[in-house]
């Protein structure tokens, strides 16, 4: 096999140092290049970065401000973004040099590549130093500073209860109408929104309108003003009352009204709460839909809300084939929870306890619930026999037409003695520290007041996720977050805290400190109860993973 040399390799000295090097436009080593030319040129070597220890968000320019953890992917866009001159370069690495925690230093190592001449390309490694300055980002700043707001929204309702409100945070929080609000506060009918800007305030109310029946009033109040150049410094206020209609509750509707609403029968359920209020006849199925315009000219009262709910057992259940919807009209046979309780007295164990002196009564009834009872099954109602209504409405309704008892939902009373932890939670705004009225263990925005009605808001919140439970529209209306440790009666108030944002949010767990008071008082399930095959569990599909905590850090 003939050899076959390679070509020859002509070779020229370095025109500064004469190390023979290959030929190049510039006839000039690697090294001489670096010495001669420094692509680095116009980058700075030392910046800052802005960190708001409140929130513990870094500010992204121009003016947002983001959640960032050390040495993150986050963090080293927010440093990148802070150096001029970058687009002059090709940037092919970047990585954190490691710094002690406490040191207010960042260090960020660079491997940057430019052209310098034809076809000679030049990579260099260079490091620069951030310096991180501590301060407060203008939504911290609101909080900080007192009256600042310009815009409140007063949202009230006249009930005696706080159910509406924990589902109309929850309302809030899924379709994110708190993030223009500067801070929130609970007071005894209601909240107040305060927002820095009119047309924040005039959103939220938009958002109120859209989502529960209510009225609005606007009013302003003049600050200042100046008579040179026709300015003027207004602070205004939107009042915003929900109607003290509830779901479940009994009404009766004034006859004028019913005979304009298809001539429903005046007795009626409320079954819903959306924008407007919708009404059933539990005896014909008869439907109608009273919007906020018609209800405010005409208002009325419920007679009775789910706390005047008893318990009864079906003793039977006759459909009678009309529909509607998911409603089924029936005839049921009911009687007093409890009503042949036995009990052994004197030896006789097949005694019979009445507990009142119509518990031995069977009452006839027309239900709307023919689809989900059986025989066998309790059912929460309203026992009208020995009730007693200031209505003149109802006062005046004839003998005939007013029932002995209005089923209103189907009870599970065996998996509710159970007390069993729930796989799903709740999400809650944070609430301000150093509010005035907050005494620290109340849960999120709602019964941050605590005092007295502290009890009976956790006994809200108890009967708030039980119709979330069992009501599966209402369930689709609000967001449900997996639970990672299923504890029953897990803190709604008290424990540690984390520190949290503005926008942040309480994660309140579904088994709460209610569900625990409720737990104490009720009697232990005996093992031979079981529970009821048709309990509403909610499917794990539908729950939502809870990322943001990945964000956030115990204190």
């Amino acid at each position: 096999m003939e050899f076959v040399p390679a070509p020859a390799v002509h070779r020229v000295l370095c025109a500064d140092c004469g190390t023979p090097i290959v030929p190049n436009s510039a006839n000039l080593c690697v090294a001489c290049l670096r010495n001669t030319v420094d692509i680095t040129e116009g980058i700075p070597k030392q910046a800052s970065v802005s960190f708001c220890r409140n929130c513990e968000r870094f500010l992204s320019p121009p003016s947002s401000w983001t959640i960032a953890q050390p040495e993150s992917q986050e963090l080293l866009a927010i440093c990148l973004k802070k150096l001029k001159g970058l687009n002059k370069v090709r940037l092919t690495e970047a990585h954190f040099i490691w710094t002690e925690p406490h040191s207010k230093r960042l260090r960020v190592s660079l491997t940057i590549q430019k052209e310098v001449l034809t076809a000679t390309i030049l990579e260099q490694v260079f490091e620069i130093e951030y310096l991180v300055q501590h301060g407060q980002c203008p939504d911290c700043a609101k909080l900080a500073a007192k009256n600042t707001w310009k815009a409140l929204v007063q949202v009230r309702q006249k009930v005696p209860h706080k159910r509406t409100f924990l589902f109309l945070e929850q309302l809030i929080l899924k379709h994110g109408a708190q993030k223009d609000t500067i801070s929130v506060k609970e007071v005894r009918d209601g909240l107040d929104f305060f927002y820095s800007s009119r047309s924040h305030a005039q959103k939220m109310v938009e958002f109120l309108t859209g989502v529960v029946p209510v009225r609005s009033k606007a009013s302003e109040q003049l600050l200042s003003a100046d008579t040179h150049t026709n300015t003027a410094n207004f602070k205004y206020t939107y009042s915003v009352e929900i109607t003290p209609i509830c779901k479940d509750d009994l009404v009766c509707i004034p006859p004028k009204l019913a005979r304009q609403l298809s001539n429903i029968s005046p007795l009626t359920l409320c079954v819903r709460v959306g924008n407007s209020l919708h009404l059933l006849d539990p005896a014909t199925l008869q439907l109608c839909e009273i919007t906020s315009p018609v209800y405010w000219r005409t208002p009325f009262e419920s007679l009775a809300s789910i706390t005047d709910l008893r318990e009864f057992t079906v003793l039977d259940v006759e459909p009678s084939g009309q529909t509607r919807g998911k409603w089924v009209l029936a005839d049921a046979q009911v009687a007093l929870s409890g009503a042949f309780r036995s009990h052994g007295v004197g030896g006789d164990e097949d005694g019979m306890d009445y507990e009142s002196a119509g518990g031995e009564q069977i009452f006839h009834t027309r239900t709307h619930l023919g689809g989900i009872l059986q025989p066998g099954d309790s059912a929460m109602g309203y026992f009208l026999t020995n009730a007693n209504f200031n209505s003149d409405d109802f006062a005046n309704l004839p003998a005939h037409r007013v029932p002995d008892i209005v089923l209103v939902k189907k009870a599970y009373p065996n998996r509710r003695k159970k007390n069993k932890p729930r796989a799903w939670k709740l999400r809650s705004m944070a609430k301000e520290a150093g509010e005035e009225g907050e005494t620290g263990g109340g849960r999120g925005v709602v019964g941050r007041m605590g005092g007295r009605d502290q009890k009976k808001v956790e006994e809200d919140y108890e009967l708030f996720l039980r119709d979330l439970e069992e009501d599966e529209e209402m369930r689709g209306a609000v967001n449900l977050y997996r639970a990672k440790d299923q504890k029953a009666g897990s803190g709604l108030a008290g424990g540690k805290t984390r520190r949290k944002g503005q926008f942040d949010m309480d994660v309140d767990e579904a088994g709460a400190a209610a569900a625990a008071a409720a737990a104490t008082t009720a009697p232990e399930a005996t093992d031979d109860e079981e529970e009821e095959a048709d309990f509403p569990d909610v499917k794990l599909d539908d729950l939502l993973e809870d990322f943001d905590e990945m964000t956030l850090e115990e204190s």
